[in-house]
């Protein structure tokens, strides 16, 4: 339900609140006063295009928001989008600055107008002199025979996202089928060449430290004997010298004390030094000149240093690599056998599908009917004589399947004699379809109730109808406002209108009124009281200048009508 529409700097309108209730809300005024500027703003907030134009002359935006409470449908259609949603109130508020740029706010968090669009069908219907037919295309039809009928969709959409789902499994299997080939053989030579060259991770690391060794064996041969003549052979060796520093502090130790430390440092240095000494002989003794082994280094490094700049970085990429060429192969000596069951499972996807999908036709071509033959006799009631049809045509092609079915759901009206049926949307006037759609909401509503019970049916949107009383008056009027009254029941309907017959059976009236302020012309919302009311009714009757028939007149159009 609506609870509150917002309106600043709008039009004409520098700042206006209109609050609504459950039921039977009415908007009236005088001509030119901005009763259909308050739709307009609604049908903005519901994605409508936005226009600089409605920037109220002399400011720098305009900002329209309003306040609906929160349905589950609604709660979903948020956490789909990103936005986190509130308990019990939905808040959406959109700005169009002068410049032609519009922002839009969901629960007060940035939003787009694709978000307002993916709401509304879960908020509200605007049926305006302008949106009427954009607002009940096709889709919109068969939502309503479906509602009429109590028909659910939900598993009928689970099978044909299975049938997808299938679909576009064994699509991507079977496509491509020569670029396939070719990945074959690429992936048999990679895996060949990979698997080929035993690569070892880290062994690169371990050639070019052998390899380093090799390609200098003499000079380290030599450093390494020098070495250990240095320290340990020569007659001028370290250990030599040593030796004789330690028998000196031996001496020193055995009168002082104080060199008893030296001592042993002097023994362990000795030690460590034999240890030193002892490594590099057996360094040189292990070095072999091999011309041999380095050729086998070199070659085993560049086959190294191609499959790398080949295949990755490192040996470790490389690895990985032919890990995945493996795999992928794999994949593809199954893929007949998954071809295989793809088929079979489009196939009972495709098939159980069918059945549902015939199922759901033949109860809309039946509700169908039915919905003709009630809402004809409502249609009527409006100053309409008309005929109407619902045509259910079945399009059993695949290309024709949705998540609903795969009806075409099309309502004609021939709204003049010995006229061929024609689609809502050739009918001449907004007037005539807004009316149309009352009497087929008022069809639905008294025709489904007992459907309801037995589905798991949203609860209604709000309904705003704008204008719907264009080229009627008298019982036409009246039999307007009794089938307003009726839809209301079940779900809140907004209307404007002109007529007092209609404006008679408000639950909550509302008053549009121009004024003239500083010079500028601005338009104001105000709840009616029921004295207020009386006097509204009455002037809609005889004008600006309220008579005592015209008041009588009209405290007993509200009586009748309540």
């Amino acid at each position: 339900m609506l609870l509150e529409l917002r309106a600043e700097n709008y039009a004409v309108i520098d700042h206006a609140v209109a609050a609504f209730g459950p039921g039977l809300n009415l908007l009236t005024g005088e001509t030119g006063a901005g009763k259909s500027i308050l739709v307009d703003a609604l049908a903005l907030l519901m994605g409508d295009k936005a226009s600089s134009d409605v920037v109220r002359h002399g400011a720098d935006r305009a900002v329209v928001a309003c306040v609906f409470e929160s349905t589950p449908g609604a709660q979903a259609a948020l956490q789909d989008c990103g936005i986190d949603p509130e308990e019990s109130e939905i808040i959406l508020k959109r700005e169009i600055q002068a410049g032609g740029k519009s922002r839009v706010y969901v629960n007060n968090q940035p939003a787009t107008v694709a978000v307002l669009r993916q709401l509304a069908p879960e908020l509200a219907l605007v049926h305006s002199q302008s949106e009427t037919l954009s607002s009940f295309d096709q889709a919109q039809q068969r939502l309503l025979l479906d509602r009429f009928a109590g028909l659910e969709t939900e598993e009928l959409a689970a099978a044909f996202d299975r049938w997808r789902l299938a679909g576009d499994c064994l699509r991507e299997l079977e496509a491509d089928q020569q670029d396939r080939a070719r990945q074959v053989e690429l992936w048999s030579f990679e895996q060949r060449e990979i698997e080929g060259a035993q690569l070892k991770e880290g062994e690169d690391e371990t050639l070019h430290a052998e390899r380093r060794i090799l390609a200098n064996a003499e000079k380290l041969y030599a450093a390494a004997m020098n070495a250990h003549e240095v320290l340990y052979e020569g007659s001028g060796s370290a250990e030599t010298s040593l030796r004789a520093a330690l028998h000196h502090l031996e001496e020193l130790a055995r009168y002082d004390d104080r060199f008893t430390e030296a001592v042993e440092q002097v023994r362990s240095a000795r030690a460590v030094l034999s240890d030193v000494s002892a490594s590099v002989r057996n360094y040189a003794g292990g070095i072999h000149s091999s011309p041999e082994r380095l050729s086998e280094i070199e070659d085993r490094l560049a086959l190294l240093d191609r499959l790398k700049r080949k295949y990755g970085g490192d040996l470790a990429g490389v690895i990985a690599h032919g890990d995945e060429a493996r795999e992928k192969l794999a994949a593809i000596e199954n893929r007949e056998q998954k071809l295989q069951q793809l088929q079979q499972l489009l196939q009972e996807a495709a098939k159980a599908y069918e059945g549902m999908a015939r199922r759901l036709s033949a109860k809309r071509v039946e509700a169908a009917g039915k919905l003709a033959t009630l809402a004809v006799v409502e249609i009527n009631d409006l100053a309409l004589q008309s005929r109407f049809s619902v045509q259910v045509t079945p399009r059993q092609d695949e290309a024709f399947w949705s998540r609903q079915g795969w009806d075409q759901v099309e309502y004609r009206i021939a709204t003049n004699a010995g006229e061929p049926l024609k689609p809502l949307d050739q009918i001449a006037s907004g007037g005539e379809m807004s009316r149309v759609m009352l009497a087929l909401k008022v069809t639905v509503e008294r025709g489904a109730g007992a459907a309801r019970k037995r589905t798991k049916a949203v609860a209604p949107r709000t309904l705003i109808f704008d204008e719907i009383d264009i080229g009627i008056g008298g019982r036409a009027a009246e039999a307007v406002g009794r089938k307003l009254k009726t839809l209301s029941r079940s779900q809140q309907v907004i209307c404007v209108t002109h007529l007092p017959q209609i404006a008679a059976f408000a639950d909550q009236h509302l008053a549009i009124e121009k004024r003239e302020r500083g010079g500028r012309t601005t338009t104001s919302v105000r709840l009616l009281n029921a004295k207020q009311r009386t006097e509204e009714l009455a002037r809609m009757l005889s004008g600006a200048t309220l008579t005592e028939t015209s008041l009588r007149h009209a405290e007993q159009m509200l009586k009748s009508s309540s």
